[in-house]
């Protein structure tokens, strides 16, 4: 049976056949493929690996934008740390007490983002690795670097940290709607 005798039995319409000069046959490029790879188990092989290669280089990508702003939040959570060792941390106070100041403010940003503490996150999700921070998406990391370094001037200015807390959600859905509108950011994804 011909190609031609073939669509007209059952009525292919993935696929055309031009008789003549410049003819020949044409078809879906998934039929094409298909065709190709049962004809040929060595371009079969060529299309798996492939593809294989693009879905690989595609993760790298995402994987390259999203550690950028995982980078981008730690170097601007310095600056935070260091208003609060600056402004909040008195010289005499034991390490421990330190280190919930740190989480306390650590905790402050994270209710204004995720409207939730590191503690609430970590009993929801028990069965994985890390942190909130490393689950976030890209406009989350933007939005929360942004609100590292605000948070960071707040506490130089001795804002309470009610305050800050409700400044920071602000800031927070304010941003996270701009950026989730942006057409430039959906670009990268």
């Amino acid at each position: 049976m011909s190609v031609g005798q073939w669509i007209e039995r059952t009525n292919a319409f993935e696929m055309l056949v031009k008789a003549g000069r410049y003819g020949g046959t044409y078809a879906h490029k998934d039929i094409a493929f298909h065709f190709a790879m049962w004809l040929s188990p060595e371009f079969q092989i060529y299309l798996v690996n492939e593809f294989q290669r693009l879905k690989e280089d595609e993760n790298d990508r995402q994987k390259l934008e999203w550690n950028f702003s995982r980078m981008l939040s730690k170097v601007n959570y310095h600056i935070h740390t260091n208003a609060i060792k600056e402004n909040l941390i008195p010289k005499d106070l034991s390490k421990q007490k330190q280190s919930f100041v740190y989480a306390s403010e650590a905790d402050l940003l994270n209710l204004a983002l995720f409207n939730k503490t590191a503690t609430q996150w970590r009993s929801e999700n028990s069965d994985k690795e890390g942190n909130m921070r490393d689950y976030a998406t890209l406009e989350q990391l933007v939005v929360l670097s942004n609100m590292e370094s605000m948070n960071a001037e707040l506490i130089k200015s001795r804002i309470e940290p009610q305050e800050r807390l409700v400044k920071l959600n602000q800031m927070a859905i304010s941003q996270m709607k701009v950026l989730i509108e942006n057409t430039q950011l959906k670009k990268l994804k």
